[in-house]
């Protein structure tokens, strides 16, 4: 199986099932002489835990991690960390009934016809427990990019058919950070968490979208052919579990306007080049321009659900199925850490590459 790598100078490797023995990591790359904080990683894990909110899954796995390499005296010393979650609290019977079934609008089928085997438990390799792997390493990431000053924050904007659709501010981004939801005001709170109850009640689920915003991104990292920063973005975000759109700026919207209106026009302010407005989403050419990085990020609704619905078998046979276990009804507010995970990735990768583009004075002055 190809694809379990991500990015170039600081590169993750992604292991593990989902019912397997752990899900991990392994991070290349990672400068020497970073001082780690332990309870930082762990308090990043604890925003994908389930059973925070009603309508997440029930599955009771602590999270509680472990580094097996890469780490001496609580510094990184350059070699390759490897990070592990064991996992515990698998119910491997509840999914006995899902051997020879293929489950509408999963992976199931066409990880069958790629590989011909799948692990039907939780879905092996193809289950979202797989992005523990990417919030280790993300929180990793974020530490290091705290010394470049750059700080990424996301929330939950949109619940079903309920969206919060107002300018984003740092009360909004405070208040996310005080509710399970992820929300940004109490009025979004009641009411996502009413649709989420309405889901529960009758056995169906919810997507959503979880708005990214990036702020303290230095201008001048991304490449302008292929690895534009914001494809770059756009293929992280979509390499997530259920996600389905990805937007940077004003996205699709953007479609419907005049270039006289969309063009963000420059200014000074205290002495730096800024721009007016902000519909490149701090991208412009690949690039980025130094404002806030902004992006929304679908995900749709989750495809295990109660309801009994049709489907086939490896028989090729039709079949009546409900799926049992423990499952989200709407994965939002536990995804927020995970847009958060492949953001930092992307940009720190980003910014270690840029250090060998141009080429610095002998004296290290610009």
């Amino acid at each position: 199986m190809a694809g379990n790598s991500f990015g170039d100078i600081f590169r993750i490797t992604s292991f593990g099932e989902s019912h397997g023995k752990a899900i991990g990591v392994v991070i290349d790359g990672c400068p020497a002489g970073l001082e780690m904080d332990l309870t930082q990683i762990q308090n990043e894990l604890d925003q994908r835990k389930p059973g925070t909110y009603t309508g997440a899954s029930a599955r009771n796995e602590d999270h509680s991690f472990e580094i097996l390499s890469g780490v001496f005296e609580g510094k990184t010393i350059g070699t390759p960390i490897c990070m592990v979650v064991w996992n515990k609290d698998q119910q491997t019977a509840d999914y006995d009934h899902l051997k020879a079934v293929f489950r509408p609008s999963h992976a199931d089928y066409t990880y069958f016809i790629k590989y011909g085997i799948r692990d039907h438990r939780g879905g092996g390799r193809q289950s979202a427990r797989e992005t523990v792997a990417r919030v280790l390493a993300g929180a990793v990431a974020k530490q290091i990019l705290a010394t470049y000053q750059v700080k990424i924050k996301a929330l939950v904007t949109q619940i079903g058919d309920v969206k919060f659709d107002q300018p984003i501010t740092e009360t909004h981004l405070q208040f996310s950070a005080l509710n399970d939801l992820k929300t940004a005001d109490q009025n979004s709170q009641q009411k996502m968490q009413a649709a989420i109850d309405n889901a529960l009640q009758i056995g169906d689920s919810l997507g959503g979208v979880i708005t990214c915003i990036c702020n303290g991104v230095p201008p001048g990292i991304g490449e302008p052919v292929f690895d534009k920063l914001h494809a770059v973005l756009g293929k992280a975000m979509l390499s997530i579990n259920a996600v389905k759109g990805f937007e940077i700026g004003s996205g699709f919207e953007g479609a419907g306007m005049q270039g006289s209106v969309h063009n963000d026009l420059f200014d000074m302010k205290d002495g730096q080049i800024t721009t007016q407005t902000n519909y490149s989403g701090g991208v412009q050419g690949g690039i980025s321009n130094g404002a806030a990085l902004e992006m929304k990020i679908a995900f749709k609704p989750v495809s295990s659900i109660a309801i009994p619905q049709q489907t086939i078998n490896i028989q090729n046979q039709m079949v009546d199925l409900s799926i049992k276990g423990r499952h989200d009804a709407c994965v939002l507010p536990r995804a927020v850490v995970i847009v958060e995970a492949m953001a930092a990735l992307t940009i720190l990768d980003f910014i270690l590459k840029n250090k060998n583009s141009r080429l610095q004075p002998l004296d290290g002055n610009n």
